[in-house]
This record gives structure tokens, sequence and C-alpha cells, in this order.
């Protein structure tokens, strides 16, 4: 077997498990991989093939860590209006029951609204900041 199969083969089970775990750094550490396939194909010895490939997969995940971190911190899912199209929507709440929440048509069936916390339960237009299960946690618009 030629040394770039190895590396194409290494290349692609790493792609796999990438796919199966979700790891964005086994997809860095796969582009390394296949900078060591490259390095065969350009004839190297193992030793520089192994170096290209140790080089190129650490610097993806410096890199990939260097992004990450100057995006700052992200949202969790429920308050992620990239997730869940529903946050920032309005809503017009007509009346609050005695345990801070309401029964509203929204999106052709009946939700469960409830107020932020803090919020004072009073009528009128409210706007979505959160899903809590099939909850909608609302804030006064």
């Amino acid at each position: 077997m030629a040394p770039s199969t190895f590396w194409w083969i290494l290349t692609g089970v790493t792609i796999a498990a990438e796919l199966l775990t979700g790891s964005i750094y086994l997809l860095m550490i796969a582009l390394g991989l296949a900078a060591g396939a490259v390095a065969a194909h350009a004839g190297l010895d193992w030793s520089w093939q192994i170096t290209a490939s140790a080089i190129v997969g650490a610097l993806s995940v410096v890199l990939g860590r260097r992004i990450r971190r100057k995006r700052g911190p992200q949202l969790p899912a429920t308050a992620n209006p990239d997730l869940n199209l529903d946050i920032g929507e309005t809503l017009h709440v007509p009346e609050w029951g005695t345990d801070g929440t309401a029964r509203i048509p929204y999106r052709g069936s009946h939700w469960t609204v409830a107020l932020r916390a803090g919020s004072m339960p009073v009528p009128g237009l409210y706007r979505v900041v959160e899903l809590q299960g099939s909850r909608l946690i609302v804030d006064k618009a």
C-alpha cells in the first residue's frame, strides 16, 4: 500500500468519526492528515509526512480555537434566534392567569406563555425571548 493511501484512509476514518460525533476538532485533525497525504504525494520522506500532518493539524486546531474565542459566548439553544425562529416574535396577551402564565393562539395552536422573571403580568404586546419546551418565555415589548 502506498503511503498516500494510508494517509487518505486515516483522513476518511477521521471525517467519518467527526460526522458521528459532531466535533469540529476532528475535522481539523483530518485536515492535518490530508496534509500528510499531500506530502506523501510530493514524495517526501515518512518523517516529513508526519511533520506536515502534525503542523497543519495543530495550526488548524489553534486557529479554530482563536476564532471561537473571538466570537464570544454564545446564547443557549433555548434563547438563540438562529436556532429558534420564534425568538423575537411579538405576541398579544389579552389576560394573564393567577400563576403568571397565559394560553394564547400562536402559529395555529394554543401555546403556554410565561413571563420572564421580574416582569409584571399586564395585558399587552410581548416579545418571545426564550423557548422552554412548549412554553414561550416572554418579556414586555
